[in-house]
């Protein structure tokens, strides 16, 4: 049995904080410092991440990480809104990197922010790097640790051979294993939740105690807050759907709302992340 453990991002980036600003940045002679507190007066979030960094030929500057699932619309004005606040707070230069996790859809994710209002401007730019376009032979070659809970879904990375290879290597650190059930959680998106099962050696059961599994239900409760429990069930209901399957998952929720049985519903939250596609959950759904 995997030991449950809090894995964030903040964790995540901690792993090897140095190796992850010059891969994220492309700075080579980088050196970071410490993670700072990204929390501003009036809003914070578990996705944004502050390193200090200095290097030679800029000196002393911030990098701020945004770890998004899928891309979303309103990505490119918080990207401006969070990269002044952090300037305006440590009062450093900042270089903002957007890291999507999980793609939504062939649409080309823009690289900056820009609008115009009577005649004035304003622009952001930001550095976009998308997961599914990464080589998988960056995570198994090189020392960054905190790419390697997202192998499954790194280019060439959705193979049982290749999963198995960055399980070891999890495995054979004790400070890394605890990253098993993130990578088990996005195994599910390019693997068959059996192969999953047989490769982790444990119940899927486990997943509900992945950190990105339970920002789903959060950003879910988030949505049905003040609308009673089932409210708030349906919506992390369809959050998932949407975060797994995309539109096509969305197509199930005039059903899904319809079911009062509040049991019910919590096992069709839990039976998302056992599934492969859509046929699979109906036939769920109707068993359950």
């Amino acid at each position: 049995m995997v030991k449950k453990a809090d894995i964030s991002t903040k964790k995540l980036i901690s792993l090897a904080p140095e190796n992850w600003v010059k891969w994220v940045t492309q700075i080579p002679d980088i050196i970071t410092g410490e993670i700072i507190n990204s929390e501003f007066q009036w809003i914070s979030r578990e996705s944004d991440v502050l390193v200090k960094a200095n290097s030679p030929k800029y000196g002393e500057f911030l990098v701020l990480n945004e770890l998004q699932l899928r891309y979303k619309p309103e990505i490119p004005k918080r990207m401006r809104a969070y990269t002044a606040l952090a300037e305006e707070k440590y009062n450093l230069p900042t270089y903002p990197v957007l890291i999507n996790i999980l793609k939504e859809n062939e649409e080309e994710i823009p690289t900056r922010y820009e609008s115009e209002f009577a005649g004035l401007q304003a622009r952001q730019d930001y550095r976009v790097i998308n997961l599914w376009e990464v080589d998988v032979e960056i995570a198994l070659s090189q020392p960054i640790p905190s790419l390697l809970p997202f192998v499954p879904i790194l280019k060439g990375g959705g193979e049982e051979a290749i999963v198995r290879q960055a399980l070891q290597m999890l495995r054979a650190d004790e400070q890394l294993s605890q990253l098993e059930t993130v990578m088990a959680f996005f195994a599910t998106f390019v693997l068959d939740s059996v192969l999953v099962q047989q490769i982790m050696r444990w119940d899927m059961v486990v997943l509900s105690e992945s950190p990105w599994y339970q920002q789903i239900l959060k950003e879910g409760e988030k949505r049905g807050e003040q609308r009673g429990e089932k409210r708030g069930i349906v919506s992390g209901i369809e959050l998932s759907l949407e975060i797994k399957f995309g539109q096509e998952g969305l197509q199930l929720m005039p059903e899904i709302s319809q079911i009062s049985d509040l049991e019910k519903l919590k096992i069709i939250q839990r039976g998302i992340l056992t599934v492969n596609n859509i046929d699979e959950l109906r036939e769920f759904m109707e068993r359950n």
